[in-house]
């Protein structure tokens, strides 16, 4: 089988967010081969990363066998160093290494949970996201809750917290994510104000780059501390991992340089004694490393705007589980693509 095309697409539902989580946050990857199988995948760079596959990334592919994924990722990856390394350019490569990992399930007839040695149908437990306070419609049809809370303040973050616990409960586990809008003496000081609350973990309270301030946290927090979703392949992950800044390691799977370095990931930091949590993990692209790789399995809810997926399993009760469709068992209806 030979890769005949590779088309760089971005699909806009109508309620899709107006800011950069459209415009830059998600691209989707077609690739085409003989065999009349087309792979998918989900990326991120909006026009910028369109661009980088359709000039640059492209080139490695054409006529090549597709099966060689972990090759052809180091190839895309070497010729993006000029100018990547980090952020549209890996976030656009990860759709690719992810459209090249549906055609491998698609080509062996088996779901990518499946290559990766895990099973299909086994209920995996959610949790979902929410801007400033619970969708009270959700609470039966979730496993657990996240809060994206801004303001990094004690008398901000602490009332939030109460009404959260009123609303769930104290059986259902509670996070809270500062969106690296925080600052350290801000975040340990909620850490401590949070304990009757129950956080099991607080979120990227400060910028990632900001390693002294972490180590601080992992010194000091009483509240294990979460990161990674905007980190960028393995490499970028070791030092976060080798130096414990994070307790839980939270790649997105769609812009830290697909699955092929997810899986590395994984084993960095299961080797380190950390847990892994993916960001947005309930989507086909983590969800099936989910279920293969997870030692402790929790998907966060995905983006609800991306209606042109079609087949992503749903949320039930409070779990989700993978079909044994070939690749990631989705369908992308091309009559409606832009």
């Amino acid at each position: 089988m030979k890769i005949t095309n590779i088309r760089a697409i971005q699909p806009i539902a109508a309620n899709s967010p107006p800011d950069w989580r459209t415009t830059l946050g998600q691209i989707l990857i077609a690739i085409d081969t003989d065999a009349g199988l087309t792979g998918y995948g989900v990326g991120g760079g909006g026009a910028a990363g369109m661009h980088v596959v359709q000039t640059v990334l492209r080139d490695y592919l054409l006529g090549a066998d597709p099966e060689q994924i972990e090759e052809h990722w180091l190839r895309m990856y070497d010729a993006t160093l000029p100018f990547g390394r980090k952020g549209i350019a890996i976030m656009a490569l990860s759709g690719v290494d992810l459209a090249l990992w549906d055609l491998r399930g698609k080509q062996n007839n088996a779901a990518v949970v499946k290559l990766l040695g895990g099973t299909s149908g086994e209920p995996i437990p959610t949790y979902g996201t929410f801007w400033g306070e619970i969708d009270t419609t959700q609470v039966d049809n979730l496993s657990a809750f996240k809060l994206h809370l801004r303001n990094g303040t004690v008398a901000d973050v602490i009332p939030a917290l109460q009404k959260a616990r009123e609303i769930i409960g104290f059986q259902a586990p509670l996070m809270v994510d500062g969106w690296m809008k925080w600052d350290v003496e801000n975040t340990l000081q909620i850490a401590e104000a949070s304990q009757p609350y129950q956080l099991d973990w607080i979120e990227e309270p400060i910028p990632i780059d900001d390693r002294a301030g972490y180590a601080s946290l992992r010194d000091a927090s009483p509240v294990p501390i979460a990161g990674g979703e905007h980190e960028f392949t393995a490499r970028g992950f070791q030092p976060l991992i080798e130096q414990k800044l994070h307790t839980i390691i939270q790649p997105d799977v769609c812009w830290c340089g697909g699955l092929t370095q997810l899986i590395e990931i994984y084993r960095q930091a299961q080797q380190a004694g950390l847990r892994v949590c993916q960001h947005r993990g309930c989507e086909v692209w983590g969800l099936h490393a989910v279920a293969a790789l997870d030692v402790n399995p929790l998907a966060e809810s995905g983006r609800p705007w991306m209606t042109w997926v079609l087949d992503q399993p749903e949320i039930e009760n409070g779990f989700i589980t993978i079909s044994d469709r070939p690749g990631f068992g989705i369908r992308i209806d091309e009559a409606q693509l832009p």
